[in-house]
């Protein structure tokens, strides 16, 4: 899927569309405001390019959006919703601030929980 905006003669690519689930807005709440829009803008960018140091595969279903902002470094993970062939998801779960080199796996194992959740209720409607 394309979309353009067309300012000064500019075109933007598109590659997917980013929704916060409520653990996901949590966290964002949580942010200094600067850390908050730096997020934001990151995941934005991301949206347009295709970065690792934006976001980053990091198993098979879930991806995380990184930030490095002030000496920390914050991460919001996601997994990717293709069910609709028009539109490209990706679902946001939760963040946390990483204080080790490698995200833990309880982190990991958190946002599958999360996305077993939500194409369960899919399913349902």
């Amino acid at each position: 899927m394309e979309t353009c905006f067309i300012f000064a003669k500019t075109c933007s690519v598109i590659f997917f569309e980013t929704r916060f689930l409520a653990e996901a807005d949590a966290f964002l709440a949580t942010l200094d405001a600067r850390a908050a829009i730096k997020l934001l803008y990151n995941i934005d960018l991301a949206q347009q390019t295709n970065d690792p140091k934006l976001f980053k595969k990091l198993n098979k279903d879930i991806w995380e959006f990184r930030l490095r902002y002030s000496g920390i470094q914050i991460r919001l993970l996601a997994f990717w919703d293709k069910t609709d062939r028009n539109k490209a998801l990706v679902f946001a779960t939760h963040g946390f601030i990483k204080k080790v080199d490698k995200v833990p796996a309880n982190e990991i194992t958190r946002a599958e929980n999360i996305m077993i959740k939500y194409f369960d209720a899919k399913e349902k409607k």
